[in-house]
């Protein structure tokens, strides 16, 4: 059986923000064995499973990928939308839109210190859409 939810998550600041639980809320009941598959719906926003303990390791993430794709290079052209914007193109491209989750005993099979990010990569992030699909 295949079951799909819209999640629209609240804004949220540049960075690496744990949604895990903001997840959970809109899956309701999960089967005992099967895969959830998300998808985020944007091109300057991505989703990642990382550390979901310590939060240097997020700050951590945004230090590196702000050196790794730095704002105002002149040899951008596709500045229109702000110095943020191509960058932020750049590094959704870099961590990507989609991911699969196994699911176990009714739960997400993550491990002990896994959680699910959303990567902010505008200052000013809107709203950001999921697409969370459901296999059994």
């Amino acid at each position: 059986m295949i079951v799909q939810h819209k999640i629209k998550l609240r804004p949220k600041s540049r960075g690496f923000h744990l949604i895990t639980d903001e997840v959970y809320s809109h899956l309701g009941e999960l089967p005992e064995a099967g895969l959830l598959h998300l998808f985020i719906k944007h091109t300057s926003a991505g989703i990642a499973i990382n550390e979901n303990a310590d939060p240097s390791v997020r700050f951590d993430f945004n230090q590196i990928f702000d050196r790794l794709v730095p704002e105002n290079e002149p040899y951008y052209t596709h500045t229109l939308e702000g110095s943020d914007d191509m960058p932020a193109h750049v590094k959704s491209a870099l961590v990507g839109h989609d991911l699969t989750i196994p699911i176990t005993d009714g739960r997400l099979n993550l491990g002990t210190w896994q959680g699910v990010y959303l990567c902010e990569f505008r200052n000013f992030g809107a709203s950001r859409s999921l697409v969370a699909t459901v296999y059994s």
